[in-house]
């Protein structure tokens, strides 16, 4: 099972040699180290076995790579970077359903909280006209909305429904930016010095003098370096700063006006049509109509870049360069695009593209796994009703982990609990049920591996940094698949993966007892829908926190992913389904939805949790919008004058 690989004819990430190119522009604040043990040669192969050159500027690399993962972990902190992030949706056409009407499911994966992000409301409005004689359409759909926000953002109108999954571009670029040594109100441009704008923001603070911050930016965006310290560390900022270049900070963003457009459509033409204003985040919508059509396109600006950009993103680039320049946006008719001839669309996060697709859209897709397996049971089974596609939505069953679990069977381990466990895993097809205890102990083991494999090799810094945003599960998979001496040593692989069992039992007896048959997945793996503030004041958890059993891990199509980098619930399943619905579009009146918390905001009120059990257990709740069908109506009324 291989792991999709760039684009044909794609350069690999950064061929310019940065280190090289940031000493010659004088880009350091601190003079550069000389001990050759601190290479990051270590960390790209077999090849830097070999001993380290005597480079006096091998330091640059080390100052360069450090200054890097303090940017990112900003950057990053909440964008969802993950490896298992993301979403699933898929849509059957009437050949492949018994209704022989259309079938559209969507569960888009974010991080969990209490109250949950998604408030589901049914919105109406008439025909109208706007102040320019403008006829405007009527306004019928139901679905998920976010506070604030005056649209459905994903759910059904009365003839289509639609979903989302992010396709996760490549839309921000870091560019040094070259300050003016005899004017430091200026930086570099391609056609010379350039003033900065500048604007001012005042924080008033209580009982304090207010904070006034002098914020620049440049042609390519805000300078970071302003604002974010961990700068200064790597930079001489008095020659260098950072600035960002970001689609989403545009100001012709108009994605709101697509959502409102969307809440209008009536078949799948017009959904697509009305989402031409959408701008950022890229999503890969998903869509169905009652006339029986289907479609998946990438809606969303992307940026074109010079073929000669030899660095892409990967690091920031000298902004007085213009081959570094976005170059436009790549044509809304050039995203990729599939109208079902197959039967079926789907998409969950992997790369989307063909293999002669000639742009570029970025070199950090998702693991496949999500994908294949939900082909696996669209395949399954000839024809496909609502009950089908909401059993799919529960699938617990692990690709990854099938890809592993030869090398834990094959470990040898002397622990006393070696034999129990081996017995158990024996019957382990790597379905991650929240009531078994072998889920448990491959994740314990592939923690326990992965450390052993990676931090040696890459720096116990670098991968406390990174490890949770990155789980390295294709790197273990190669090096597992390789029988990859340089990794493993100075052990064998196969001993580095029975030492691994070895901690890992070790650990697993410690937090859960000595009988392996008692050990539960779920009890290790809940679902935690966080409260902020509140949920980390322990006298006050118990209330606002919603915590239930959970299935799954971060490669499942029912998704429970966890970060093993934490140190406090290391296993905690804190990013997964934050909806599921399924739509029919033989009866839309049929369609489903449930979402891990309840729809009140109040923590004492019954509908703050009532809908958390139901989400674990594979239950869902009408998506009805007529009258006719609601149990209750609430009717608010302006209070007398």
């Amino acid at each position: 099972m291989a792991v999709d690989a760039p684009y044909p004819g794609e350069q690999p990430a950064a061929s310019a040699d940065l280190a090289a190119l940031y000493r010659q522009w004088g880009v350091y604040r601190r003079s550069p180290a000389t001990d050759p043990s601190t290479s990051t040669s270590a960390a790209t192969g077999p090849q830097a076995a070999a001993p380290a050159r005597q480079d006096p500027w091998l330091g640059h690399a080390n100052d360069l790579n450090a200054g890097l993962l303090a940017w990112a972990e900003a950057l990053t902190r909440n964008a969802g970077s993950n490896e298992g992030r993301g979403s699933n949706n898929w849509a059957l056409a009437g050949t492949r359903t018994v209704s022989g009407r259309p079938l559209l499911a969507n569960d888009p994966h974010l991080g969990l909280a209490a109250p949950a992000i998604w408030y589901f409301a049914a919105l109406q409005a008439p025909a109208g006209q706007a102040s320019d004689g403008t006829p405007i359409a009527p306004l019928a759909a139901v679905g998920a909305t976010l506070p604030g926000l005056p649209f459905v953002v994903l759910g059904r109108t009365d003839h289509v429904a639609w979903g989302f999954t992010n396709t996760s571009p490549d839309v921000q670029d870091l560019y040094l930016e070259q300050i003016n040594p005899a004017d430091p109100t200026q930086y570099r441009t391609p056609e010379g010095w350039a003033p900065f704008t500048v604007r001012t923001e005042t924080i008033r603070v209580k009982g304090a003098a207010d904070t006034v911050l002098r914020l620049r930016s440049t042609r390519h965006g805000p300078v970071l370096s302003d604002v974010q310290k961990s700068h200064a560390e790597v930079l001489d900022l008095d020659k260098y700063l950072i600035a960002l270049r970001w689609s989403a900070l545009d100001a012709d963003n108009q994605s709101v006006m697509a959502g409102l457009q969307t809440n209008q459509a009536r078949t799948v033409d017009e959904l697509f049509q009305a989402m031409s204003p959408y701008h950022s985040p890229m999503q890969n919508v998903v869509a169905a109509d009652d006339q029986g059509r289907i479609r998946f396109q990438a809606m969303g600006r992307v940026p074109l870049r010079d073929p000669a950009n030899d660095i892409r993103g990967v690091a920031p680039a000298p902004g007085w360069q213009a081959r570094y320049d976005w170059t436009g946006w790549l044509p809304a008719a050039q995203t990729p695009r599939d109208d079902g001839a197959k039967g079926w669309v789907a998409t969950a996060n992997q790369r989307v593209t063909a293999p002669d697709y000639p742009h570029y859209l970025t070199q950090d897709w998702v693991l496949p796994y999500r994908y294949q397996r939900i082909e696996q049971l669209i395949e399954a089974r000839e024809k496909h009703d609502i009950a089908s596609m909401q059993a799919m939505q529960h699938d617990v069953t692990s690709l990854a982990t099938r890809r592993l679990l030869p090398s834990l069977r094959q470990a040898r381990s002397p622990h006393p609990l070696a034999a129990p466990v081996q017995a158990l895993l024996a019957n382990f097809d790597a379905v991650m049920d929240a009531d078994q205890a072998a889920p448990l102990v491959f994740a314990a083991w592939a923690d326990e591996l992965t450390r052993g494999l990676i931090e040696p090799r890459i720096g116990q810094a670098r991968f406390a940094a990174t490890y949770g945003k990155r789980d390295y599960r294709a790197a273990l998979e190669g090096i597992l698949e390789r029988n990859d001496g340089w990794w493993c040593q100075p052990m064998s692989c196969a001993e580095q993966s029975s030492a691994a069992l070895t901690r890992a039992l070790e650990r697993l007896q410690t937090a859960y007892g000595p009988d392996p048959a008692q050990w539960r997945w779920g009890i290790a793996h809940p679902a935690l829908s966080e409260h902020q503030p509140f949920g980390n004041v322990p006298a006050l958890a118990r209330f606002f926190n919603v915590r239930v059993a959970s299935h799954g891990d971060s490669y499942t199509v029912n998704v429970g992913q966890y970060n093993p980098g934490q140190t406090r619930g290391p296993f905690v399943n804190r990013h997964a389904a934050s909806l599921r619905a399924v739509y029919d579009l033989a009866d839309l009146e049929q369609s489903r939805f449930i979402y891990q918390t309840g729809q009140s905001g109040l923590v004492f009120s019954p509908r703050y949790r009532d809908m958390s059990a139901a989400w674990a257990a594979t239950g869902y709740r009408p998506l009805q919008r007529r009258p006719a069908h609601w149990a209750h109506r609430l009717t608010l009324v302006p209070a007398a004058p």
